[in-house]
């Protein structure tokens, strides 16, 4: 205990028990291992500690809160701050400095830190791996309901927003161009009000309407991106030479500070624009398909113009039929524990990943599992054969289709019956993840963004369920 929680009594400074389980579990070294590539033990200013960051991430994740009130709650809480070793009289983390290291340190790191969770509880023999269940989902991005038309029209504004940016920053400054976000919004205003139309008999009428306007749309969306790419020439050449300009500076005297800062907003602007502009064409593209009575291939539609890997998955759930984001599938023990997940772009089928799912499992405990099972949508035989010859011992899947007389009676047997009413305890797992920890949606864009949310988010729930075997 330190001198300042010496001073202080007994009560302000006592953590709860889940706190100080969980605490006790982070004193492992171990878990600083995985950000050590990501860091120079000689080079740059002392980040954040990472036995700090861990108990802030944990806290996020474990409350539901956001950076800035994670830190505004740790700032005037004297338990917690114990409990992330930040002294009474040392600032706490600003928010920007955990998303920056949170995006650093990306995916690898969280995985490595699961790792060592699991391999910490396997060591002290906490792990049960005698049955296991799987089960997919999907972890909704950061999107609205997405359509062609209200796409086109959000990057008709901010293709004029972006470009003002890059004027504003001293690029391409006598480079004009055309804001056409007042006749995008027209026709994307106009689209809705023809939806809105309840009488049959000016249905057809409407609908030919709405093709109409969002092939304006699609028109004006590609005159803007047009417009762009020829302002955008003139920003990178801009940039080019003060960068240029920079460097000759830098061999004569100190570099001057607001002249670096302007150009990193031009620096950052262009990049903008540019993943801007890809998208606009690729989201015009799909829309021109899908007028010409072509349904755009779900495993390459974009969805959204800020998360380019975020895709329409069809899983078949009541109120629900399509969502937007990354197929997931979690694998866990009697327990609780997750012992494996995975986040991928798109909707693969889920019978391929079961037996890779199962295989690490046993790398890291060193012992296989006697029995595993899973929902039909894993019922094929080859995924059978694949776990025994992992060593699985029964496997209890349903399968798909019409099974044969023989295979119907197997599936009737008592315990393999049994066996599948425990699985449908995987679902209650993933529901706890999704209301408890975070994965009904990620905060953070693109593939590696939900590996990350969904690693810390499992990292945060098998601390608290390893602190529980462990006391």
């Amino acid at each position: 205990m330190s001198a300042w929680e010496a001073a202080l009594p007994a009560e302000v400074v006592r953590l709860s028990e889940e706190l100080a389980r969980v605490d006790a579990l982070l004193d492992d070294p171990a878990f600083f291992a995985p950000f050590a590539p990501f860091f120079d033990p000689r080079l740059g200013r002392p980040s954040t500690p990472m036995e700090t960051y861990l108990r802030l991430m944990f806290l996020k994740f474990r409350y539901r809160l956001g950076y800035e009130s994670l830190c505004r709650e740790v700032a005037d809480s004297i338990s917690w701050r114990r409990f992330c070793r930040i002294p009474l009289d040392a600032a706490v983390p600003h928010p920007t400095t955990l998303m920056k290291l949170t995006r650093r340190c990306g995916p690898a790191a969280v995985d490595g830190c699961n790792a060592a969770l699991l391999a910490k509880a396997a060591e002290e023999k906490l792990l049960r791996t005698a049955r296991l269940r799987a089960d997919s989902t999907v972890v909704p991005a950061d999107v609205a309901y997405p359509t062609d038309s209200g796409l086109l029209a959000k990057a008709v504004r901010r293709i004029g927003a972006c470009s003002r940016r890059i004027q504003a920053a001293g690029g391409a400054a006598r480079t004009r161009l055309r804001d056409r976000s007042r006749a995008a919004g027209r026709r994307a205003h106009g689209i809705a009000a023809k939806l809105r139309l309840r009488t049959a008999a000016g249905r057809d009428q409407a609908q030919a309407t709405v093709r109409r306007l969002t092939g304006e749309l699609a028109a004006l969306a590609e005159r803007a991106a047009a417009d762009a790419g020829r302002l955008l020439g003139n920003a990178r050449r801009a940039l080019r030479r003060a960068r240029a300009k920079a460097a000759r500076h830098a061999t004569v005297g100190p570099p001057d500070a607001a002249t670096g800062r302007r150009r990193g907003r031009l620096h950052r602007a262009v990049d903008d624009l540019t993943e801007l502009l890809i998208a606009t064409r690729g989201i015009a593209a799909q829309t021109r398909q899908r007028l010409a009575g072509i349904t755009p291939d779900g495993a390459t539609r974009r969805v959204s113009l800020h998360d380019p890997d975020a895709r329409p998955i069809a899983k078949g759930r009541l109120g629900r039929p399509v969502e937007f984001g990354y197929k997931a599938q979690v694998v866990d023990n009697a327990d609780g524990v997750v012992l494996d997940h995975t986040v991928d772009r798109g909707n693969p089928p889920d019978a391929p990943q079961l037996a890779p799912a199962v295989a690490r499992v046993i790398a890291r405990t060193g012992r296989r599992p006697r029995t595993v099972t899973a929902d039909r949508g894993y019922g094929e035989a080859r995924v059978e054969n694949d776990l025994h010859e992992l060593g699985i011992r029964t496997v209890v899947i349903p399968r798909k289709g019409s099974p044969g007389k023989a295979r119907q009676a197997a599936e009737h047997r008592p315990a393999f019956r049994k066996t599948v009413k425990w699985r449908t305890g995987s679902e209650g797992r993933i529901s706890s993840l999704k209301r408890g920890y975070g994965w009904d949606r990620t905060r953070l864009d693109g593939l590696d963004g939900a590996r990350i949310w969904t690693g810390q988010a499992v990292l945060a729930h098998n601390l608290v369920k390893i602190g529980i075997l462990a006391d």
